[in-house]
């Protein structure tokens, strides 16, 4: 749970960048129906939760300025017996203010009694949620404030980014929770490692990562779970995991659990038998040295397409020492011939999102790293089969990826538990069997 304080100063700071005859709305991610009456399992709006930490829906925050600290008014579901029955007890009013520091709280259904008390003297709301989203919500507000002759909230997309530039550094309760997320990741790896053998299906793979996601107290997943073996590894994004694992084969896990809403980010390649082949281990190691070396760039100051531009440079020397180029490696690299087998970038924004929020330029330029982000590091290779390529390379897909946080003079991986070292992995699973 985060401290009321720390909630509260994050409210301040984005009332610092409004007039007081402003205020903003925030709206709650509304509940989707999955079929027939069963809705999906509820994930509140990562910008709602950072500045309340509410995780109810149908909830309006009102943020006011007033004074130094701001008012924080919250429209949420009332206390109700007879849902209680079926649904649990909610939040209600009194643990609104009391739990999650309301300066007033009331039923969303008063709503349309209340608003008018803020707005009489604003001049303009602003929201942080585009027009298509929650729009049943916001044809609600709106209807209101033209009933009151006011404007239509409007959306901000300033102050959408500089709540997002907040998230980009993480405060210590944060980054507790990203610990933890990829704490219980690192054992879900470590226990699929040790349970994956010839003749499982891809998706027994993933009951084990479950069932470790679970155990461990997360009952939500940062993304789908990719468990990718033998060909299915060279598909990025693959979820179907519905695959036998064959002997001989590869199986690329990328698979995070949330903590607390805080997503945890996770690939490993191992193989199916527990014994590497020559050939991938040799493509295993080029990406795994690429990895480290990138890692060990990483400190304050660096700028943000370094840590591409090295890990470019290193794949593309990688690929020609393997064969699987040929050319002179400037040539490569502007002929962009590694895009072949090395397709994406190799790290992104992680926090409450698993791509999180926040820019990698400022004003047009690439910026520089600060204590407090975090992010992935993720190379890959993936050989598709192909005239020109040996079938000895075709369907060695291998990514390695690790979630890091930039310390004060270089980095810590967050992720560190789980085994990425050749030999490392060989023994575990030699010992699973």
């Amino acid at each position: 749970m985060f401290k009321l304080s720390e909630l509260q100063d994050r409210r301040q700071q984005l009332l610092s960048y409004i007039k007081n005859d402003e205020l903003i709305v925030l709206i709650a991610a509304p509940e989707y129906l999955r079929n027939g009456d069963v809705l999906y399992p509820y994930r509140q709006n990562s910008d709602f939760f950072y500045l309340t930490a509410f995780p109810e829906p149908e909830a309006i925050a009102l943020l006011i300025p007033d004074g130094k600290k701001g008012k924080f008014i919250l429209f949420n579901r009332a206390e109700d017996v007879a849902a209680a029955i079926w649904n649990g007890e909610c939040i209600g009013q009194i643990r609104a203010r009391k739990e999650y520091g309301a300066d007033e709280a009331y039923p969303i259904e008063q709503l349309e009694t209340k608003l008018a008390k803020y707005v009489a003297h604003t001049r303009t709301c602003y929201s942080l949620a585009d027009e298509s989203l929650n729009n049943s919500t916001l044809v609600r507000i709106n209807n209101l404030l033209a009933s009151l002759k006011k404007t239509p909230v409007e959306y901000a997309k300033g102050l959408v980014d500089s709540v997002h530039e907040m998230r980009l550094r993480k405060s210590q309760t944060e980054l507790d929770c990203l610990r933890r997320a990829a704490d219980i990741s690192s054992a879900a790896h470590l226990r699929a490692m040790h349970a994956c053998r010839p003749g499982l299906y891809e998706y027994q793979l993933e009951a084990e990562l479950m069932y470790e996601f679970y155990r461990q107290g997360s009952r939500a997943l940062a993304y789908p779970n990719i468990v990718a073996s033998g060909a299915n590894s060279c598909i990025l994004h693959y979820t179907d995991n519905r695959t036998e694992l064959k002997s001989g084969d590869l199986v690329l896990i990328d698979a995070g659990c949330e903590y607390q809403n805080y997503a945890s980010d996770i690939t490993r390649t191992f193989p199916v038998n527990g014994r590497f082949s020559p050939e991938q281990k040799a493509v295993y190691q080029l990406v795994l040295t690429a990895q480290q070396a990138i890692i060990d760039l990483i400190k304050p100051g660096l700028v943000w397409n370094q840590l591409q531009k090295a890990c470019v440079e290193w794949m593309t020397q990688g690929l020609i020492d393997l064969g699987l180029l040929k050319g002179d490696l400037p040539d490569l690299i502007h002929q962009k011939h590694y895009q072949r087998f090395y397709m994406h970038g190799c790290s992104h924004w992680l926090g409450l999102d698993v791509h999180d929020v926040g820019d990698y330029k400022r004003e047009k330029k690439w910026r520089s790293l600060e204590p407090d982000m975090v992010f992935t590091v993720e190379p890959g290779i993936y050989i598709r089969p192909a005239a020109d390529i040996d079938e000895k390379w075709w369907n060695i897909g291998i990514r390695i990826e690790d979630d890091v946080r930039v310390t004060s003079e270089a980095c810590e991986v967050l992720t560190s538990q789980t085994p990425k070292v050749l030999a490392d992995i060989e023994s575990i699973m030699r010992n699973s069997s």
